[in-house]
């Protein structure tokens, strides 16, 4: 039907993806740009549809080329996150949109985790009784030890 049509009317979203959607149908229908129209408009209306009709555009090749772009990023960056994110903050969610910033901290701080070193350190609590039943108080000193040795002979 698209071949025979006098124009054909592709009306996606304005956004990358949108664009990108378009493009396929361009592609994939094998249209030719002079039987072929881009048009968008935000509202399913009678008016918004005639205003988007007196104004079409070619595809938007920088938007296209942005979400292949996109998608490149999406595949190489969120399979390897996506795990991290299952484990540590819920299972099934997806780093696909690797724009966000919450990922990126939590990828950082995994890091910071992976990079500890744990260290022994020692304290000194003592617990004193006043002598009445019941009655008793602790004390602790705000000085952390490296070693046991140290701690005891304080």
């Amino acid at each position: 039907m698209a071949k025979e049509a006098e124009t054909v009317w592709l009306a996606s979203d304005e956004d990358r993806e949108g664009e990108a959607i378009s493009w396929h149908l361009f592609e994939t229908l094998g249209l030719k740009e002079e039987k072929t129209k881009r048009i968008v408009f935000h509202e399913i209306t009678k008016p918004a549809i005639l205003k988007a009709i007196e104004s079409p555009r070619k595809i938007d090749y920088n938007l296209v080329h942005a979400q292949q772009a996109r998608r490149v990023l999406d595949r190489l960056v969120g399979f390897e996150l996506s795990p991290v994110l299952w484990r540590k903050v819920k299972p099934s969610l997806s780093a696909g949109r690797v724009q966000s910033v919450a990922v990126r901290l939590i990828v950082e701080r995994e890091r910071e985790i992976n990079k500890f070193v744990p260290e022994a350190s020692f304290k000194i609590v003592a617990i004193f009784s006043t002598g009445k039943a019941k009655e008793s108080f602790k004390a602790e000193l705000p000085h952390r030890f490296a070693t046991k040795e140290e701690a005891e002979y304080f």
